[in-house]
């Protein structure tokens, strides 16, 4: 198991070194063990799914969970090349992939701009490959959008939030901003990690400095 040690973490594993994958997806539970909701769907209609990741997975999981309007939560792996990866193999950098969590929302409750509030404010995306202390290409910052109309809410809120943070004194924000690739659920016990292991590792750290909401872009 040389390759869980090997490489260059903080750099991006080409597709064709990726490693394979399997075909099988994660069983994970039924239902969600906070906000006893279904973890994989089927989801009630009107409801929304937005992707975003910020580090270490089971802090940012309970961050959402937490906000009113969620509906349910995952964690899970996305925006690499690996099909249903373990946690092992996405920790050996050789999958492309960045620890995620989808949230699954009411927009009659919350709207796509809070969260990305919420997803801004809980860690600093200004640091690349890594969040904190947490180093490798699986703890970048990313959001991965469902809609053109997420797609340029998340445009326009990173463009307001790094001039913020820009006068604060930090770097140019590094998030990923995508089409949602697959996501892969995660293994069973990093579901609702926290709320498991009340005591338990939470890297989630942010800047401190507040974000604007509801930012609309007036480029084309």
């Amino acid at each position: 198991m040389g390759w869980l040690f090997g490489g260059n973490k903080t750099s991006m594993v080409r597709p064709e070194d990726a490693l394979p994958g399997r075909t099988s997806a994660m069983a994970v539970p039924a239902r969600h063990a906070v906000l006893d909701a279904p973890l994989a769907g089927p989801y009630p209609e009107g409801l929304e799914v937005a992707d975003f990741g910020l580090g270490c997975f089971w802090g940012a999981e309970r961050k959402f969970w937490q906000t009113p309007g969620v509906y349910t939560t995952a964690v899970g792996y996305q925006g690499g090349y690996t099909p249903h990866p373990t946690y092992e193999e996405v920790c050996s950098a050789q999958t492309g992939h960045t620890e995620v969590v989808r949230v699954v929302f009411d927009p009659a409750r919350i709207s796509y701009d809070d969260l990305l509030k919420v997803f801004w404010e809980a860690h600093d995306p200004t640091q690349g490959m890594r969040q904190g202390n947490d180093v490798g290409t699986q703890y970048r910052s990313a959001i991965y959008y469902h809609s053109p109309a997420q797609e340029k809410s998340a445009l326009a809120s990173r463009d307001s939030y790094e001039s913020v943070l820009k006068t604060a004194g930090y770097g140019p924000i590094t998030t990923e901003i995508a089409p949602a690739p697959p996501f892969y659920f995660a293994e069973d016990y990093h579901q609702q990690y926290l709320f498991k292991n009340p005591g338990g590792y939470c890297g989630i750290g942010g800047t401190g400095v507040s974000c604007p909401v509801g930012i609309v872009s007036t480029g084309e």
